[in-house]
């Protein structure tokens, strides 16, 4: 039998041959230092962009200059979306509990929840006659 040069290797064991461990360990601890390093420098970069907006505010554009007052076009944000809902429910359960005229003219009221309910119950709801079903 002849033995090739890749044979003369095989046997009982791991190959150390293939891996360089010193190499594996320093390419580790560069690895944790370049890390170390970003971390430092974002940390540098956030104390400063700190230490600039500590200084003063955005600065004015030019063209801005005197259109502090101005209102954008429609549909404008709200500035205080949750008293706005509030007082979008307050009105909406004061129209829903309380009498009122939804069409004078043609004679349609509104009457509350409640009341109209009871209403309901005691009237009953339309039903079509038997044959037209």
């Amino acid at each position: 039998m002849t033995e090739t040069p890749h044979q003369s290797n095989v046997g009982p064991g791991h190959d150390v041959s293939e891996v360089d461990f010193p190499a594996v360990v320093r390419f580790g601890v560069a690895l944790v230092v370049v890390a170390v390093a970003v971390h430092l420098l974002i940390w540098l970069m956030f104390d400063v962009f700190a230490a600039r907006a500590a200084r003063g505010g955005a600065p004015l554009y030019p063209l801005a200059a005197g259109q502090e007052r101005r209102l954008p076009p429609e549909p404008r944000l709200q500035t205080h979306p949750r008293q706005d809902l509030r007082d979008l429910q307050t009105q909406e359960d004061e129209i829903l509990s309380s009498y009122g005229w939804v069409d004078r003219n043609a004679g349609v009221v509104r009457i509350p929840i409640d009341a109209a309910m009871k209403l309901t119950l005691e009237r009953g709801l339309p039903a079509r006659p038997e044959s037209a079903r």
